[in-house]
Protein backbone atom coordinates (compact mmCIF):
# COMPACT_ATOMS: atom_id res chain seq x y z
CA UNK A 1 0.00 0.00 0.00
CA UNK A 2 2.89 2.16 0.35
CA UNK A 3 4.64 1.64 -2.90
CA UNK A 4 1.11 2.51 -4.15
CA UNK A 5 0.63 6.02 -2.30
CA UNK A 6 4.32 6.49 -3.43
CA UNK A 7 3.78 5.74 -7.07
CA UNK A 8 0.39 7.94 -7.15
CA UNK A 9 2.42 10.71 -5.30
CA UNK A 10 5.48 11.03 -7.92
CA UNK A 11 3.07 10.55 -10.74
CA UNK A 12 1.52 14.05 -10.00
CA UNK A 13 4.65 15.75 -9.22
CA UNK A 14 6.12 14.60 -12.36
CA UNK A 15 2.74 15.33 -14.41
CA UNK A 16 1.11 17.57 -12.90
CA UNK A 17 3.18 20.68 -12.22
CA UNK A 18 3.58 20.53 -9.15
CA UNK A 19 6.16 23.04 -7.22
CA UNK A 20 7.31 20.81 -4.39
CA UNK A 21 9.47 18.96 -7.80
CA UNK A 22 11.40 21.71 -7.42
CA UNK A 23 12.56 20.86 -3.92
CA UNK A 24 13.77 18.05 -5.04
CA UNK A 25 15.93 19.35 -7.89
CA UNK A 26 19.52 19.70 -5.82
CA UNK A 27 19.26 15.78 -6.13
CA UNK A 28 18.72 15.87 -9.80
CA UNK A 29 21.96 17.59 -10.00
CA UNK A 30 23.33 15.19 -8.20
CA UNK A 31 21.51 12.31 -10.25
CA UNK A 32 22.55 13.85 -13.66
CA UNK A 33 26.25 14.30 -12.55
CA UNK A 34 26.28 10.43 -11.28
CA UNK A 35 24.37 9.33 -14.42
CA UNK A 36 26.82 11.63 -16.75
CA UNK A 37 30.05 10.60 -15.60
CA UNK A 38 29.08 7.03 -15.69
CA UNK A 39 28.26 7.08 -19.47
CA UNK A 40 31.55 9.22 -20.61
CA UNK A 41 33.57 6.83 -18.47
CA UNK A 42 32.03 4.40 -20.80
CA UNK A 43 32.45 5.79 -23.99
CA UNK A 44 35.82 6.55 -22.70
CA UNK A 45 36.54 2.85 -22.10
CA UNK A 46 37.49 3.49 -18.29
CA UNK A 47 34.43 1.25 -17.43
CA UNK A 48 34.40 -1.98 -19.72
CA UNK A 49 31.84 -2.92 -21.61
CA UNK A 50 31.34 -5.89 -23.34
CA UNK A 51 30.05 -7.48 -26.89
CA UNK A 52 28.61 -11.40 -26.95
CA UNK A 53 29.19 -12.40 -30.20
CA UNK A 54 25.79 -11.59 -31.77
CA UNK A 55 23.74 -8.28 -32.46
CA UNK A 56 22.10 -6.29 -29.89
CA UNK A 57 18.90 -4.34 -30.44
CA UNK A 58 18.17 -2.50 -27.56
CA UNK A 59 14.40 -1.10 -26.75
CA UNK A 60 14.23 1.48 -24.07
CA UNK A 61 13.34 4.68 -23.12
CA UNK A 62 15.00 7.63 -21.16
CA UNK A 63 11.69 8.15 -18.85
CA UNK A 64 10.19 6.25 -16.16
CA UNK A 65 6.71 4.54 -16.52
CA UNK A 66 4.89 2.51 -19.37
CA UNK A 67 5.44 3.52 -23.06
CA UNK A 68 4.84 0.43 -24.49
CA UNK A 69 8.49 -1.19 -24.54
CA UNK A 70 7.41 -4.46 -24.00
CA UNK A 71 4.61 -5.09 -26.72
CA UNK A 72 6.96 -3.48 -28.80
CA UNK A 73 9.69 -6.09 -28.07
CA UNK A 74 7.41 -8.97 -28.76
CA UNK A 75 6.38 -7.31 -31.78
CA UNK A 76 10.13 -7.11 -33.13
CA UNK A 77 10.92 -10.69 -31.98
CA UNK A 78 7.93 -11.93 -34.28
CA UNK A 79 9.52 -9.27 -37.32
CA UNK A 80 12.85 -11.01 -36.67
CA UNK A 81 11.20 -15.07 -36.48
CA UNK A 82 9.86 -14.01 -40.19
CA UNK A 83 12.90 -13.03 -41.51
CA UNK A 84 15.06 -16.20 -40.08
CA UNK A 85 16.62 -14.74 -37.30
CA UNK A 86 16.33 -16.86 -34.02
CA UNK A 87 15.86 -13.71 -31.22
CA UNK A 88 16.17 -14.05 -28.09
CA UNK A 89 15.47 -11.11 -25.12
CA UNK A 90 17.61 -10.29 -22.13
CA UNK A 91 15.68 -8.41 -19.37
CA UNK A 92 16.25 -7.12 -15.83
CA UNK A 93 13.32 -8.88 -14.70
CA UNK A 94 11.99 -6.21 -12.82
CA UNK A 95 9.60 -7.15 -9.96
CA UNK A 96 11.83 -10.17 -9.41
CA UNK A 97 13.92 -12.14 -7.16
CA UNK A 98 16.53 -13.32 -9.38
CA UNK A 99 19.33 -14.97 -7.86
CA UNK A 100 23.77 -15.12 -8.51
CA UNK A 101 22.73 -16.96 -11.76
CA UNK A 102 20.72 -15.92 -15.13
CA UNK A 103 17.53 -17.73 -15.40
CA UNK A 104 15.38 -18.49 -18.41
CA UNK A 105 11.82 -18.06 -18.83
CA UNK A 106 9.54 -19.86 -19.68
CA UNK A 107 5.25 -19.93 -19.97
CA UNK A 108 5.28 -22.02 -16.57
CA UNK A 109 7.93 -19.82 -14.71
CA UNK A 110 6.66 -17.63 -11.61
CA UNK A 111 6.21 -13.97 -11.97
CA UNK A 112 7.33 -13.50 -8.38
CA UNK A 113 10.81 -14.79 -9.76
CA UNK A 114 11.41 -13.69 -13.31
CA UNK A 115 9.41 -10.78 -13.19
CA UNK A 116 5.82 -10.16 -15.18
CA UNK A 117 7.15 -8.62 -18.22
CA UNK A 118 9.94 -11.09 -18.80
CA UNK A 119 6.55 -13.62 -18.47
CA UNK A 120 4.82 -12.00 -20.96
CA UNK A 121 7.17 -11.74 -23.47
CA UNK A 122 8.12 -15.25 -23.37
CA UNK A 123 4.82 -16.57 -23.53
CA UNK A 124 3.59 -14.19 -26.51
CA UNK A 125 6.95 -14.11 -28.52
CA UNK A 126 8.51 -17.75 -27.91
CA UNK A 127 11.38 -17.00 -28.29
CA UNK A 128 14.13 -17.32 -25.41
CA UNK A 129 14.10 -14.90 -22.76
CA UNK A 130 16.64 -14.80 -20.10
CA UNK A 131 16.41 -12.50 -16.88
CA UNK A 132 19.39 -11.23 -14.97
CA UNK A 133 20.57 -7.86 -12.95
CA UNK A 134 23.73 -8.06 -15.03
CA UNK A 135 22.29 -8.36 -18.74
CA UNK A 136 25.91 -9.52 -20.68
CA UNK A 137 25.49 -12.55 -18.51
CA UNK A 138 21.77 -13.02 -19.49
CA UNK A 139 23.20 -11.92 -23.48
CA UNK A 140 25.93 -14.65 -23.17
CA UNK A 141 23.00 -17.30 -21.95
CA UNK A 142 21.34 -16.80 -24.79
CA UNK A 143 24.27 -16.82 -26.97
CA UNK A 144 25.31 -20.02 -25.69
CA UNK A 145 21.54 -21.73 -26.52
CA UNK A 146 21.78 -20.79 -30.22
CA UNK A 147 20.09 -17.45 -30.43
CA UNK A 148 21.98 -14.93 -33.75
CA UNK A 149 20.24 -11.45 -32.40
CA UNK A 150 19.35 -10.22 -29.01
CA UNK A 151 16.96 -7.62 -28.09
CA UNK A 152 17.50 -5.92 -24.93
CA UNK A 153 14.05 -5.19 -23.28
CA UNK A 154 14.55 -1.85 -21.08
CA UNK A 155 18.29 -1.77 -21.91
CA UNK A 156 18.90 1.56 -22.78
CA UNK A 157 20.88 2.88 -19.81
CA UNK A 158 22.36 -0.56 -19.07
CA UNK A 159 25.66 0.40 -21.14
CA UNK A 160 27.90 -2.75 -20.08
CA UNK A 161 26.54 -4.55 -22.81
CA UNK A 162 27.35 -2.84 -26.52
CA UNK A 163 25.12 -2.54 -28.44
CA UNK A 164 24.09 -2.07 -32.51
CA UNK A 165 20.93 -0.50 -32.95
CA UNK A 166 19.04 1.58 -30.58
CA UNK A 167 15.02 1.62 -30.13
CA UNK A 168 13.41 4.09 -27.53
CA UNK A 169 9.85 4.29 -27.28
CA UNK A 170 7.86 7.66 -26.37
CA UNK A 171 4.27 8.31 -25.47
CA UNK A 172 3.06 10.90 -27.51
CA UNK A 173 0.11 11.82 -25.11
CA UNK A 174 2.20 11.73 -21.54
CA UNK A 175 5.53 13.27 -22.95
CA UNK A 176 8.50 13.62 -20.80
CA UNK A 177 6.51 15.01 -17.70
CA UNK A 178 8.22 18.34 -16.19
CA UNK A 179 11.16 17.16 -18.33
CA UNK A 180 13.63 17.20 -15.29
CA UNK A 181 15.11 14.21 -14.58
CA UNK A 182 14.76 11.69 -11.71
CA UNK A 183 13.94 12.10 -8.63
CA UNK A 184 12.45 15.85 -9.54
CA UNK A 185 10.79 14.21 -12.83
CA UNK A 186 10.71 11.43 -14.75
CA UNK A 187 13.72 11.30 -16.84
CA UNK A 188 16.70 8.61 -16.57
CA UNK A 189 18.29 10.57 -19.04
CA UNK A 190 17.84 13.91 -20.52
CA UNK A 191 16.37 14.40 -23.94
CA UNK A 192 19.16 15.15 -25.51
CA UNK A 193 20.49 11.38 -25.25
CA UNK A 194 17.78 11.06 -28.14
CA UNK A 195 19.81 12.44 -30.41
CA UNK A 196 21.82 9.32 -30.90
CA UNK A 197 19.79 6.99 -30.89
CA UNK A 198 18.86 5.17 -34.14
CA UNK A 199 14.94 5.83 -34.13
CA UNK A 200 12.29 7.40 -31.75
CA UNK A 201 9.05 5.30 -31.50
CA UNK A 202 6.15 7.57 -30.66
CA UNK A 203 3.17 5.63 -29.07
CA UNK A 204 -0.23 6.74 -30.00
CA UNK A 205 -1.75 9.97 -28.74
CA UNK A 206 -3.90 12.14 -31.36
CA UNK A 207 -2.50 13.32 -34.33
CA UNK A 208 -1.69 16.28 -32.57
CA UNK A 209 0.42 14.76 -30.09
CA UNK A 210 1.98 12.35 -32.25
CA UNK A 211 3.08 16.19 -34.75
CA UNK A 212 3.84 17.70 -31.78
CA UNK A 213 6.30 14.90 -30.16
CA UNK A 214 7.36 14.95 -33.61
CA UNK A 215 8.69 18.23 -33.73
CA UNK A 216 10.00 18.21 -30.23
CA UNK A 217 12.42 14.90 -31.27
CA UNK A 218 13.15 16.37 -34.45
CA UNK A 219 16.58 15.15 -35.77
CA UNK A 220 16.34 11.47 -35.04
CA UNK A 221 14.53 9.53 -37.63
CA UNK A 222 11.03 8.55 -35.39
CA UNK A 223 7.89 6.19 -36.32
CA UNK A 224 4.19 6.18 -34.72
CA UNK A 225 2.72 3.16 -33.47
CA UNK A 226 -0.15 2.55 -31.70
CA UNK A 227 -2.06 -0.51 -29.45
CA UNK A 228 -4.68 -2.10 -30.50
CA UNK A 229 -7.01 -4.38 -28.32
CA UNK A 230 -10.23 -6.37 -29.66
CA UNK A 231 -11.01 -9.38 -27.66
CA UNK A 232 -10.94 -9.80 -23.50
CA UNK A 233 -9.62 -13.05 -22.41
CA UNK A 234 -10.67 -15.30 -19.33
CA UNK A 235 -7.60 -16.30 -17.24
CA UNK A 236 -9.16 -19.84 -15.93
CA UNK A 237 -10.47 -21.26 -19.15
CA UNK A 238 -8.91 -18.87 -22.00
CA UNK A 239 -12.28 -18.04 -23.41
CA UNK A 240 -12.20 -15.78 -25.71
CA UNK A 241 -14.75 -12.61 -26.08
CA UNK A 242 -15.11 -9.38 -28.12
CA UNK A 243 -14.56 -6.36 -25.96
CA UNK A 244 -17.49 -5.13 -27.67
CA UNK A 245 -19.49 -7.70 -26.09
CA UNK A 246 -18.58 -5.98 -22.94
CA UNK A 247 -20.04 -2.10 -24.36
CA UNK A 248 -22.01 -0.89 -21.63
CA UNK A 249 -21.12 -2.99 -18.37
CA UNK A 250 -19.18 -1.60 -15.47
CA UNK A 251 -16.01 -3.19 -14.77
CA UNK A 252 -13.30 -3.45 -12.48
CA UNK A 253 -10.46 -2.92 -14.05
CA UNK A 254 -6.91 -2.92 -12.56
CA UNK A 255 -3.28 -1.98 -13.99
CA UNK A 256 -0.41 -2.30 -11.64
CA UNK A 257 1.52 -0.65 -14.97
CA UNK A 258 3.90 2.45 -15.62
CA UNK A 259 0.96 4.45 -17.03
CA UNK A 260 -2.14 2.76 -15.50
CA UNK A 261 -4.47 5.87 -16.57
CA UNK A 262 -4.17 4.48 -20.39
CA UNK A 263 -5.26 1.01 -19.93
CA UNK A 264 -8.31 2.70 -18.21
CA UNK A 265 -9.01 5.63 -20.82
CA UNK A 266 -8.73 2.67 -23.26
CA UNK A 267 -11.36 0.59 -22.00
CA UNK A 268 -13.81 3.26 -21.24
CA UNK A 269 -13.08 4.33 -25.37
CA UNK A 270 -14.64 0.93 -25.91
CA UNK A 271 -17.29 1.49 -24.07
CA UNK A 272 -17.35 -0.17 -20.74
CA UNK A 273 -17.76 1.30 -17.56
CA UNK A 274 -14.77 1.42 -15.33
CA UNK A 275 -13.85 1.23 -11.92
CA UNK A 276 -10.37 2.36 -11.63
CA UNK A 277 -7.94 0.20 -9.22
CA UNK A 278 -4.51 1.48 -10.26
CA UNK A 279 -1.30 -0.16 -8.37
CA UNK A 280 2.17 0.53 -7.96
CA UNK A 281 4.26 -0.29 -10.86
CA UNK A 282 5.30 -4.61 -11.15
CA UNK A 283 3.18 -5.05 -7.63
CA UNK A 284 2.54 -8.64 -6.74
CA UNK A 285 -1.07 -8.76 -6.99
CA UNK A 286 -3.02 -11.18 -4.40
CA UNK A 287 -6.69 -12.44 -4.36
CA UNK A 288 -7.54 -10.02 -1.01
CA UNK A 289 -6.36 -7.16 -3.58
CA UNK A 290 -9.32 -8.21 -6.10
CA UNK A 291 -11.47 -9.35 -3.45
CA UNK A 292 -14.69 -6.53 -4.52
CA UNK A 293 -17.96 -7.57 -3.17
CA UNK A 294 -20.21 -6.99 -6.30
CA UNK A 295 -20.53 -9.42 -9.07
CA UNK A 296 -19.23 -7.16 -11.87
CA UNK A 297 -16.28 -8.19 -13.98
CA UNK A 298 -12.60 -7.82 -12.90
CA UNK A 299 -10.74 -6.91 -16.39
CA UNK A 300 -6.39 -6.32 -16.48
CA UNK A 301 -3.93 -5.97 -18.04
CA UNK A 302 -2.06 -8.83 -19.65
CA UNK A 303 0.82 -8.30 -17.71
CA UNK A 304 -1.03 -8.43 -14.44
CA UNK A 305 -2.81 -11.81 -15.80
CA UNK A 306 0.38 -13.77 -15.19
CA UNK A 307 0.13 -13.07 -11.78
CA UNK A 308 -3.43 -13.76 -11.04
CA UNK A 309 -3.43 -17.18 -12.35
CA UNK A 310 -3.67 -19.14 -9.25
CA UNK A 311 -6.43 -17.39 -7.99
CA UNK A 312 -8.51 -16.49 -10.74
CA UNK A 313 -12.35 -17.18 -11.35
CA UNK A 314 -14.78 -16.58 -13.80
CA UNK A 315 -14.72 -13.00 -13.00
CA UNK A 316 -11.12 -12.51 -14.23
CA UNK A 317 -10.35 -11.53 -17.55
CA UNK A 318 -7.20 -9.69 -19.58
CA UNK A 319 -6.70 -7.70 -22.50
CA UNK A 320 -4.13 -8.73 -25.21
CA UNK A 321 -2.90 -6.19 -26.63
CA UNK A 322 -1.03 -6.19 -29.99
CA UNK A 323 1.41 -3.58 -31.87
CA UNK A 324 0.21 -1.96 -35.10
CA UNK A 325 3.15 -0.09 -36.41
CA UNK A 326 1.96 2.75 -39.05
CA UNK A 327 5.01 2.45 -41.03
CA UNK A 328 7.16 -0.15 -40.76
CA UNK A 329 9.60 0.08 -43.50
CA UNK A 330 12.43 1.16 -40.98
CA UNK A 331 12.78 -2.69 -40.78
CA UNK A 332 15.21 -2.46 -43.93
CA UNK A 333 17.38 0.08 -41.72
CA UNK A 334 17.63 -2.55 -39.11
CA UNK A 335 18.26 -5.62 -41.53
CA UNK A 336 20.90 -3.70 -42.69
CA UNK A 337 22.77 -3.64 -39.78
CA UNK A 338 22.31 -6.61 -38.23
CA UNK A 339 23.34 -8.11 -41.83
CA UNK A 340 26.86 -6.49 -41.00
CA UNK A 341 27.33 -7.12 -37.04
CA UNK A 342 29.99 -4.56 -37.20
CA UNK A 343 32.01 -4.55 -33.76
CA UNK A 344 31.41 -0.72 -33.14
CA UNK A 345 30.81 0.32 -29.64
CA UNK A 346 27.85 2.23 -29.97
CA UNK A 347 27.20 4.10 -26.87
Amino acid sequence: MAAQHADRLQQRLWYSGSWLSVLLLPLSALYALVSGVRRWAYRRGLLRSARVGVPVVVVGNISVGGTGKTPITIWLAERLRQRGYRPGVVSRGYGGVVGKLPVQVNANSDPELVGDEPLVIARRSRVPVVVHPDRVAAAEELVAIGVDVILADDGLQHYRLQRDYELAVVDAARGFGNGWLLPAGPLRESTARLKSINRILIQQGSELEIKLAATELAGTPSSSFHLASHSLVRLDTRETRSIDDFRGETVHAVAAIGNPERFFLALEERGLIVIRHSFADHAQLTARDLAYDDRHQIVMTEKDAVKCREFATARHWFVPVDVKMHDDSWLTELMQVLGAVTPKNKL
